[in-house]
């Protein structure tokens, strides 16, 4: 990514002062690869983080892993997660790992404290013992042994990135992608799986053909409708009540699947219909210039900004995402002290 790439997008105001301005790049593809509306460079090369792991998991999904260990929605929605660690989530994920027959142990994601703040201040004041499975990755590597399992391929390095369960991972995404194996750009994420870097456009494409597959042929076409359907039917599975994957995923009412990643990438898919009547689907990739480290209010506000644009939030949610949309900025004695607003605009045809 470079400077010439992004445009700005978020503005943080003090008094009547613009103190900060966040900028980036908003790609909108439809199914096909097209571009209907880009702010700064659709070409911009970065990595997706967290993002990418609806299509992490659909490997192991178009070659029956599902059925073969008998998972729930609520389980391949977990495996697709960036959860925040609170009891419900390590419950579901203790049940998925029974059925596939791993443990924790065989995690190689590492330990975080939970996300979730609640769960993470009862932990500390019981002196309660951490575990990797309250790190917001422990779903998708559990997903990942699981296709292990499912290939009889060894499980004590699943993470490298010859391993044939990463090699399959990364070819089925530069089939979505369109993109050349040979032209993935590979790196180690903070959960020590490879992550991989694409452009814009094309990842947007991928999380368009996410909302409508109707191209693909069979087993991959149903099998992202699954996807679709497990991550938006339970969403608190994906982040935390609160969060603002899971808001703006009930705020859509399963219209829209929407996916963050770390330093400042969020995705979204979009069915057809989710924008009125006889709109196409869409694929949505947000990147945040300077990683959006502070509560994700750059990419809050601009996910909600792009949603409204293309008139896909409805009008009775506007309310529900007030925490996300354009707002005040208070100080410690909640003093109105300024705002955030985006400051961006689509070009639409």
């Amino acid at each position: 990514m470079n400077s010439s790439d992004v445009q700005p997008l978020v503005e943080v105001t003090r008094g009547p002062v613009v103190e900060s301005i966040h900028f980036g790049t908003i790609v909108i593809s439809d199914a096909v690869g097209r571009v209907i509306s880009a702010v700064g460079n659709p070409q911009t090369v970065t990595f997706l983080r967290s993002s990418a792991k609806p299509f992490q998991i659909l490997p192991f999904v178009e070659q029956g892993g599902l059925e073969h260990f008998g998972l729930t929605d609520r389980e391949l929605a977990v495996m697709c997660a960036s959860h925040h660690g609170t009891d419900e989530h390590v419950r579901v994920i203790r049940a998925l790992q029974a059925k596939i027959g791993i443990s924790e142990a065989d995690l190689l994601c590492g330990i975080h404290p939970p996300e979730d703040k609640a769960t993470a201040r009862r932990m500390t004041a019981n002196n309660e013992a951490n575990s990797p499975l309250r790190h917001n990755c422990s779903g998708k590597h559990s997903g990942m042994l699981a296709f292990c399992k499912l290939r009889g391929w060894p499980t004590q390095d699943y993470i490298y990135p010859l391993h044939p369960l990463q090699q399959t991972l990364f070819q089925t995404f530069c089939e979505l992608c369109s993109v050349p194996l040979s032209e993935l750009k590979l790196g180690t994420d903070g959960c020590s799986a490879p992550v991989f870097s694409v452009p814009m456009q094309a990842a947007s494409r991928a999380f368009a053909l996410l909302a409508d597959p109707s191209a693909l042929p069979e087993p991959r076409a149903t099998s992202l409708r699954h996807i679709f359907a497990a991550v938006t039917a339970n969403p608190d599975m994906i982040a935390a009540p609160g969060a603002l994957d899971t808001e703006l995923m009930l705020a859509c009412a399963g219209k829209v699947l929407v996916k963050s990643g770390a330093e400042g990438y969020l995705a979204m898919a979009l069915l057809p219909g989710a924008c009125g009547a006889g709109s196409p689907a869409y694929g949505i990739t947000i990147k945040v210039s300077d990683g959006d480290q502070f509560e994700e209010r750059a990419r809050a506000t601009i996910a909600v900004e792009v949603l409204r644009q293309l008139g896909a939030i409805p009008a009775d949610a506007a309310t529900h995402l007030s925490a996300f949309d354009r707002r005040p900025q208070y100080n410690w004695r909640h003093m109105e002290v300024g705002e955030i607003r985006p400051i961006f605009k689509l070009p639409l045809a």
